[in-house]
C-alpha cells in the first residue's frame, strides 16, 4: 500500500470534495481489484484437473472397453465425458 501511497497525488489545488471524490474512486478500484483476484483464484480451485486422476481415468477405461492407455496426456480435457469421446486419440 505504501508504494500506491508514494505515486498516488493529489492536485495541490483540490478542495476536500474533490479529494474525496479521488479517495473514493481509488478505494473502489483496489476494492475490484480484489474482488477479480479472489473470483480468479475460486475458478482455478473449481476447474477440474488430472491431479491425482490420470491412472484412475485410464484403469477405467481398461475395464470398460478393454482398451489400455498407456498415459491420459497433457493436453486432455479434464471433464472426464469429454475425455471418454476422445479415447481413441489417446
Amino acid at each position: 500500500m505504501s508504494d500506491l501511497t508514494d505515486r498516488l497525488s493529489l492536485p495541490d489545488d483540490a478542495d476536500d470534495e474533490e479529494a474525496a471524490a479521488i479517495a473514493a474512486a481509488v478505494a473502489a478500484h483496489l476494492r475490484d481489484t480484489e474482488r477479480a483476484a479472489a473470483a480468479a483464484a475460486a475458478a482455478r480451485e473449481s476447474e477440474p484437473t488430472w491431479d491425482g486422476e490420470r491412472w484412475t481415468f485410464a484403469s477405467r477405461v481398461d475395464a470398460t472397453t478393454g482398451r489400455r492407455l498407456r498415459r491420459v496426456p497433457d493436453g486432455a480435457p479434464p471433464e472426464k465425458w469429454t475425455a471418454a469421446g476422445r479415447i481413441e486419440r489417446f
